[in-house]
């Protein structure tokens, strides 16, 4: 289990916050170490794994001109699953994942390891950030939901 998971759940359920997260090249990994914590139901509200195109704009409301301007992995789209996340759950926080796992799919503009993280706290406008991990796939994944942990931990205790 992840220490900054059950630091995470310890710290929104003493202030009574729910959190929602959309992931897509991790694949329900991020969920996976928020639920590894006994308790969580009382904070983790739900987990949506948006891997395709049409499932960011069905389960999200990620507009289709995100997708034709800036493609699926980009700064427009992190936020744009971070808002929707606001929308469609009745989460205080919400954390969006989406990135190249690899092996391929890169690109020189977009290289495997990328992953744009978004955090959002309701009320407020989404905070994306760019990370290019290294590794295999399934390290490429876990730094992503490790990441996307400390990032929401370290908003909390801001």
């Amino acid at each position: 289990m992840s220490d900054q998971a059950l630091d995470l759940g310890r710290r929104l359920a003493s202030s009574g916050q729910l959190l929602a997260v959309a992931e897509s090249c991790t694949g329900g990994l991020l969920a996976k170490r928020i639920t590894d914590v006994a308790g969580s139901s009382g904070w983790f509200e739900r987990g949506l794994i948006t891997y395709s195109n049409r499932a960011k704009q069905e389960l999200l409301g990620v507009p289709p001109e995100i997708l034709a301007s800036w493609g699926a992995v980009s700064q427009q789209m992190a936020a744009a699953m971070a808002r929707g996340l606001m929308v469609m759950t009745p989460a205080d926080w919400g954390i969006a994942v989406t990135g190249i796992a690899g092996p391929g799919g890169g690109s020189f503009e977009k290289p495997v390891g990328l992953v744009w993280l978004a955090w959002i706290r309701r009320g407020q406008q989404p905070e994306a950030q760019a990370f290019q991990f290294a590794g295999d796939r399934e390290q490429v994944r876990a730094q992503a939901a490790d990441t996307a942990l400390a990032g929401l931990l370290g908003r909390l205790t801001a």
